[in-house]
């Protein structure tokens, strides 16, 4: 991954953690590159390009690696050719290809991986909490020249990115949102209402912490603009910033940029209400909505 551009979307994070792994175990046994693409009849830079999760994997030449690397553990050997599988499965986006440009197939696949998603949002209410309703407005506003199909398979991608929030192993979700993102009257008072409603349904649910920034509130850190921070389960995966402009996204992954980021989320957490106060206003909204 380029850490101050764009993640090029044939990488995907689970090719990127079976890599790591494999990088790891030929690293711990001394064994070269070199020797290890001789063993699967391949090169040097093909064996770089494994590792960066840059290319698919065989299961016969992970099966052979591992016993060069000297994996004789069948449970070890069997979840690692376990991964081979996943790793080279096709992930669901790839069926709305049409509707999701390849610069954010790679946020989707991060976000699937995530084990802890934070966010500050000044515009809108973060997709992963938009109700349907709110989601399709949203989408309209964004596309104004698409197509009622185009707009539809939009907003069925951001109701499967939910799923992850049902899951057997949700993330941690962390959303500092903007007051002005509340009051918003995006697709209208009977959409406001349904979003504030779940808003609030949501605050109840173990995992999910809503902060909302007051109006009028100087704070160090707004100006930064709307941002996620991702963290992983694995920790050969380093935590990744996401923003996304207007036609593309940058993903940050240098230490000491993610650093920044990360302390000026705390600072926006911190200067937001509590979460209790957060519900309070939220439920004042709804009433007035």
């Amino acid at each position: 991954m380029n850490g101050t551009g764009q993640s090029g979307s044939g990488v995907t994070v689970r090719r990127l953690v079976l890599g790591s792994q494999l990088r790891r175990l030929r690293e711990a046994q001394g064994v070269s590159r070199e020797d290890a693409g001789y063993e699967i009849r391949a090169s040097e830079s093909k064996i770089g390009r494994m590792e960066l999760g840059r290319v698919s994997f065989k299961e016969r030449d992970v099966a052979d690696l591992l016993t060069l690397y000297g994996v004789g553990d069948s449970n070890q050997r069997a979840e690692l050719l376990g991964m081979v599988r996943t790793a080279n499965e096709v992930p669901w986006w790839h069926d709305f290809a049409d509707v999701v440009p390849a610069w954010f197939q790679t946020y989707l696949g991060f976000e699937e991986a995530a084990g802890a998603i934070s966010s500050y949002e000044v515009q809108f209410v973060p997709g992963l909490l938009q109700t349907e309703a709110y989601a399709r407005a949203v989408v309209e506003l964004g596309s104004i020249a698409a197509g009622q199909r185009e707009i539809e398979r939009r907003v069925e991608v951001r109701m499967r990115r939910q799923r992850l929030l049902g899951g057997e192993h949700p993330p941690h979700l962390l959303a500092v949102i903007d007051e002005a993102a509340l009051r918003r009257p995006c697709g209208g008072p009977e959409v406001m209402r349904g979003q504030l409603a779940r808003l609030l349904e949501l605050t109840e649910r173990p995992g999910i912490e809503i902060h909302v920034m007051p109006l009028g509130v100087a704070t160090a850190g707004a100006e930064s603009g709307t941002f996620s921070l991702l963290s992983f389960r694995e920790p050969d995966l380093a935590e990744v910033v996401y923003l996304e402009q207007f036609t593309t996204a940058l993903y940050l992954d240098r230490p000491r940029e993610v650093e920044e980021y990360r302390d000026t989320l705390e600072r926006l957490r911190v200067d937001s209400l509590t979460v209790e106060r957060s519900r309070e206003l939220l439920r004042t909204l709804h009433q007035e909505a």
